[in-house]
């Protein structure tokens, strides 16, 4: 897990709106989806464990996966 001072720094990750946009790109309905439903969609349509901001995050041994610098 992220030491609370480095998940501060999340300005510095990927916008809500860049996730959405990558979400559409896949067909996925964004409507008032969180950020973390998003991005475990977007994980879906792209063949990957649905892990991104959940308890299987810590273990998922997913080290190179786009999303890990923004996962709690």
């Amino acid at each position: 897990m992220q030491d609370e001072e480095h998940h501060t720094k999340g300005a510095s990750f990927m916008k809500i709106t860049e996730i959405k946009e990558i979400a559409r790109q896949h067909n996925i309905r964004v409507g008032k989806a969180t950020k973390s439903e998003l991005v475990r969609s977007i994980q879906e349509a792209e063949g990957n464990q649905q892990c991104f901001a959940s308890n299987l995050s810590e273990g998922c041994g997913q080290d190179s996966c786009a999303w890990r610098e923004d996962c709690d």
